[in-house]
């Protein structure tokens, strides 16, 4: 049993954490690292999502307000699109055919990056079962490719449209960090949905 924060949360250690802190010698290397970051991602957005219905994945706590199925939605998309790019592999937005799935108004290449208040509001998916099909799909891509890392492959270079240029390892860090505030954001607004 977890022991509970004061928020009435769980405190969420992985099997990769737990492996570091066992005592077998081995340690945690970078992609365990990765791979811990990512499915404390992963489990953070079940979280928000899992149960929910379809209305309380589109509510807004007001107007200018991201819901649970844009943020969801969007750091999914933003996960696949960095980490596709960097592995050198189609999204799994497209090679699973999840842009058709979704049905959204947009361009099928969005990730929701620029979106406005409308174009929030305009995410708007059937199920909570749909939205974590993707999330998972794009974590289990993610994983596989981050597993397969050593130390040396993070200095590579990714991006070079920014100065410095951007290593895979910065990108990394730099999508684990927008996911982890857009999955905590979620979790915010479904604390919400019972004050509404």
């Amino acid at each position: 049993m977890r022991p509970p924060y004061a928020d009435g949360g769980a405190r969420c250690v992985s099997m990769a954490g737990r492996r570091a802190r066992s005592g077998d010698g081995e340690g945690m290397n970078s992609a365990d690292l990765l791979t811990d970051a990512f499915t404390r991602v992963r489990e953070t957005v079940h979280s928000a999502v899992e149960g929910l219905s379809r209305a309380d994945l589109h509510a807004r706590p007001d107007d200018s307000a991201n819901s649970i199925s844009w943020l969801v939605w969007h750091l999914t998309r933003i996960q696949d699109d960095h980490v596709s790019d960097a592995a050198g592999v189609e999204q799994v937005w497209f090679s699973e055919d999840w842009a058709s799935r979704f049905d959204l108004p947009f361009a099928k290449e969005a990730t929701g990056y620029g979106h406005s208040s409308a174009d929030v509001a305009a995410v708007q998916v059937r199920s909570a079962k749909l939205l974590l099909g993707y999330h998972d799909a794009v974590h289990d891509r993610t994983v596989e490719f981050v597993r397969g890392l050593d130390d040396g492959a993070l200095d590579r270079i990714v991006d070079e449209a920014w100065s410095p240029p951007v290593t895979l390892g910065v990108r990394l860090i730099s999508v684990i960090s927008d996911d982890l505030q857009h999955a905590g954001q979620a979790a915010f607004v479904r604390g919400t949905l019972g004050h509404r």
